[in-house]
């Protein structure tokens, strides 16, 4: 009973969420986003220009670190549920694609990651092929997770009063604190104009403890964000668990406003913490001041993700259905594709536009890059021209390196691209699935590139690709689709 109570409360949220939301939104909100004068939206996104299509004869190399966060596609679903298309900066495809679970074979050989390929006639260009590079990251069972620090980082400045801010997170914490072990610890850090420690490092066998201290938490004054993370960070080593998942967990609008509060300068503060052996997840939440790109980046660049919660759904797939993620099992994660210029003419990478990393960086482990969470799936898909060359050789070469958590040089993972290509049609359903939605990501972005792609070539790729639809997202997507109504 407790727990069908528990789930109908969550149900419940979410449609006191999306009513709120509806008050607060306007269809005339956003003209800043597309370079207008008016600036009645400070919500903050970073238009990345998108990646065009290189000669493999001059450029046969393409390298970039991965992308585990799926904060666009909830943000993307936000403005979709207020009948609203998301501004074009806000749409970063690789984040549509990331949000989903593929069916990929899991690691083998004590490796953390595995690799797999596919080549597909692209269904938006028919000159044109898709390539899909894919990757899993080893799944953990439940009694062989290490234990895990966490700190609970919770913005409780003024801007986050409103019922889709601060509530959010608290109800999101409460379930992850119902799924806490008896070993794991948790500390909750507070910031408004000055830094707090709500609750010092607790055990998970004390959850009322922890929730009593949730449910304390109201919102008011300024933002001090970087004297929060600066606390966070401190606290986290405090109770550092050697081998185990020591983690930040910050949940906040972006809108920081005292001490060090610019994108950069908050990146320079992570930067520096990056190394101490913490990860770092980032929820965003709410409307109107959202700092997406400020929170992209402190994840992008403190060994993290970001995810934005939009919904009590959402809650329950961050923190029950996919809390895996919040073990890291690869770290620095990056990617290296050579083209055979006998059999590629060109290829475009899609997406990753702000993960592009200097072909000299993949063997260096110094370079930041992604993490990959246990059981997380990571795809990128490329467009390419083939030549007419029919001799026998692979079509490309996928290099990948990442480190072991705890681990400080990068381990090697080679796979050569000679499957031959198919009709799409007879592509798997992750190469469908992962066209389906990257030419929805494509029209919502206006891309020069989108060539036929349209609302019933969205629908026809996706609603064929759900034999494997853990916990029903795919179909959540395709109902999406079906309510969109093209501008």
């Amino acid at each position: 009973m407790k727990t069908i109570f528990k789930l109908f409360s969550v149900i419940s949220f979410s449609v006191v969420l999306v009513s709120c939301a509806s008050d607060t939104f306007d269809s005339g909100l956003y003209s800043n986003w597309e370079g207008g004068s008016e600036q009645e939206s400070t919500e903050k996104y970073k238009d990345y220009e998108e990646n065009p299509f290189f000669s493999v004869s001059e450029h046969p190399v393409s390298t970039f670190s991965v992308d585990a966060d799926g904060g666009a596609y909830a943000n993307m679903r936000r403005f979709m549920h207020l009948g609203q298309t998301p501004p074009k900066a806000a749409v970063r495809i690789e984040e549509f694609i990331n949000y989903f679970t593929f069916d990929y074979a899991n690691p083998t050989n004590n490796e953390n990651v595995a690799l797999n390929s596919e080549l597909a006639v692209c269904p938006w260009n028919a000159e044109h092929h898709l390539m899909r590079v894919g990757m899993k990251g080893k799944s953990i069972s439940e009694n062989e997770m290490p234990n895990s620090n966490f700190v609970f980082l919770i913005d409780v400045s003024g801007s986050m009063s409103s019922p889709d801010k601060l509530e959010v997170l608290k109800a999101g914490f409460k379930l992850m604190t119902d799924q806490l072990r008896d070993n794991d610890k948790v500390a909750i850090v507070t910031y408004a104009g000055a830094a707090a420690v709500l609750l010092q490092s607790t055990n998970g066998d004390e959850k009322s403890k922890i929730k009593k201290a949730i449910d304390q938490l109201g919102a008011g004054g300024s933002t001090a964000g970087a004297q929060g993370l600066i606390t966070a960070y401190e606290i986290a080593q405090k109770n550092f668990i050697k081998n185990g998942n020591n983690r930040i967990i910050i949940g906040s609008d972006g809108d920081f406003n005292v001490g060090p509060s610019s994108t950069e300068e908050l990146i320079e503060l992570i930067e520096e913490k990056r190394e101490l052996g913490v990860y770092i997840t980032v929820l965003g939440v709410g409307t109107g001041n959202l700092n997406d790109n400020m929170m992209e980046q402190i994840a992008n660049n403190g060994n993290g993700n970001y995810e934005y919660i939009d919904s009590a759904d959402e809650l329950v797939k961050v923190f029950i259905n996919e809390k895996s993620k919040f073990y890291t099992v690869a770290k620095d994660s990056k990617i290296q594709i050579t083209f055979n210029p006998d059999k590629v003419a060109s290829y475009r990478l899609i997406g990753y536009e702000n993960r592009s990393l200097n072909n000299e960086d993949f063997v260096n482990d110094s370079t930041d890059a992604g993490e990959i969470g246990a059981g997380q799936t990571i795809t990128a898909l490329y467009e390419v021209v083939l030549t007419t060359n029919l001799s026998a050789g692979p079509y490309a070469q996928f290099d990948f390196r990442y480190k072991k958590p705890g681990e400080s040089a990068s381990r090697l993972l080679q796979h050569s691209i000679n499957s031959s290509p198919k009709q799409m049609a007879q592509a798997s359903e992750n190469m469908r699935f992962a066209a389906s939605l990257t030419a929805f990501g494509l029209i919502m972005k206006q891309s020069a590139h989108k060539g036929t792609a349209d609302k019933q070539m969205v629908l026809n790729l996706g609603a064929t690709a759900k034999t494997f639809d853990p916990n029903g997202y795919r179909s959540q997507f395709i109902d999406i689709v079906n309510k969109w109504k093209p501008d």
